[in-house]
């Protein structure tokens, strides 16, 4: 508790005072403690005229007396009380000067420490305020004390935010007290903004080193911009609405960075591109193994594909696919395969040379076929004695081994007359 006067302190304080260390001395002044000093007043067996005036003097007065007696003991009491607790008063009272965020005052305490100097003007400190001297130091007349609060900051320093508390009452003393360089930084509050025990938000970009290279030259600037794409505006640097940079565009600029601008340009290109068709195979039983019978040709698709073309710097880069359509669906191409075991014997034509027809023939070729288009295979059937023979399709399209498993039959059906210049190879 602490007061101006400090009189009203005797109560809290009234218990260790000298009064009480010294009861002895308001004992003489209590007739009910010394009974026997009233005896010598009347002298008995000894009258005279004189005494017995005296005596008289005395009876008379007697009642008056006594209660002056007792009206005197407290009265003294008080004065010998008074007189000690002034002095006790006066030694304990002090005077101190105390500065609570940078207001000062003097006042006069009696506290004995800091903690109970705290308490009695109602100051509740935590763990980011500042005392000094410390909670819990003796305190003297004389003493300065100082209070500083703790204020939260949101600070967002060159992008990155953290929650940071300052006893600083202004922006600027915050800054220093933090060790944030603020030449040439920028600024979200004014420097002489002051910050109140609620606190602020604060934005700070600091001064730094960025450097471009477009155009094939090089530019370092010395920025606080918030961007990449800000810092290029101060370097004098445009960018056209395909251009690109090494690094995001509105990313924050680092110290040190080094930024490059690629100056890109583009067109569209439209093509039409072949579908490839697919081939469907199936298995038939009643075909020779080799034999396949195309049941329906297949036919390419088309698709119109689009195409992005950029050059970059001036060098062309690799197109881009970025849309297609199908201009006409593929059909597919539907196939039939055989899967009947071939028979090799045909009786009467086994032992001729087969061979050497061929090869007379179709040079040994199974899928040849005479310019005119109508012969084909390896002895030159046409399709009308092919398919006589059992054959499907045409002849260049199945295997060797059927191909003369049929020319046999029909030397069988015929002899060698349907190979009128080649036949006589059949006999070597």
């Amino acid at each position: 508790m602490s007061t101006s006067q400090g009189s009203h302190r005797a109560g809290r304080r009234g218990t260790p005072l000298p009064v009480h260390d010294q009861p002895t001395q308001a004992a003489p002044l209590s007739v009910h403690d010394q009974p026997t000093q009233a005896a010598p007043l009347v002298v008995p067996g000894q009258p005279s005229r004189a005494g017995s005036r005296r005596a008289a003097r005395r009876r008379k007065a007697s009642g008056p007396a006594g209660e002056g007696l007792r009206k005197l003991v407290p009265q003294a009491l008080v004065v010998a009380f008074l007189a000690g607790g002034t002095s006790a008063f006066v030694a304990d009272d002090k005077a101190v000067r105390l500065s609570v965020d940078g207001v000062p005052r003097t006042l006069h305490t009696f506290a004995d420490d800091i903690d109970e100097l705290l308490a009695d003007e109602g100051l509740t400190v935590g763990a980011h305020d500042i005392v000094a001297p410390g909670p819990g130091e003796d305190l003297a007349s004389g003493d300065e004390i100082v209070v500083r609060y703790g204020r939260p900051v949101a600070l967002t320093l060159d992008g990155q935010r953290r929650q940071v508390w300052t006893t600083a009452r202004t922006v600027e003393g915050a800054l220093r007290q933090l060790g944030v360089r603020a030449e040439g930084a920028y600024l979200s509050v004014s420097r002489g903004a002051a910050i109140s025990r609620t606190g602020l938000a604060l934005d700070v970009r600091t001064e730094r080193t960025v450097t471009f290279l477009a155009d094939g030259r090089e530019r370092t600037v010395r920025t606080n911009a918030a961007t990449v794409r800000e810092a290029l505006a101060e370097a004098g640097i445009t960018l056209s609405a395909q251009d690109a940079t090494s690094v995001v565009p509105d990313s924050f600029p680092r110290d040190g960075q080094t930024v490059t601008v690629l100056r890109i340009t583009g067109s569209k290109q439209t093509r039409e591109e072949v579908v490839p068709y697919a081939v469907e195979r199936t298995r038939d039983p009643r075909l020779f193994t080799g034999t396949e019978v195309v049941d329906r040709q297949g036919r390419a698709g088309v698709r119109r594909v689009t195409y992005s073309l950029r050059t970059v710097n001036g060098v062309r880069q690799k197109p881009r696919r970025t849309g297609e359509e199908i201009v006409r669906e593929p059909v597919s191409r539907q196939v039939r395969v055989g899967t009947r075991p071939m028979p090799t014997s045909v009786a009467g034509a086994d032992g001729l040379d087969w061979g050497a027809l061929a090869a007379c023939e179709s040079g040994g070729r199974p899928d040849a076929v005479d310019p005119s288009g109508t012969y084909g295979g390896l002895y030159q059937f046409d399709p009308g004695t092919w398919r006589s023979l059992g054959g499907s399709g045409t002849a260049q399209n199945a295997s060797a081994a059927e191909q003369t498993f049929r020319a046999k039959k029909l030397y069988v059906q015929r002899g060698a007359s349907p190979w009128p210049h080649c036949g006589r190879r059949l006999h070597g």
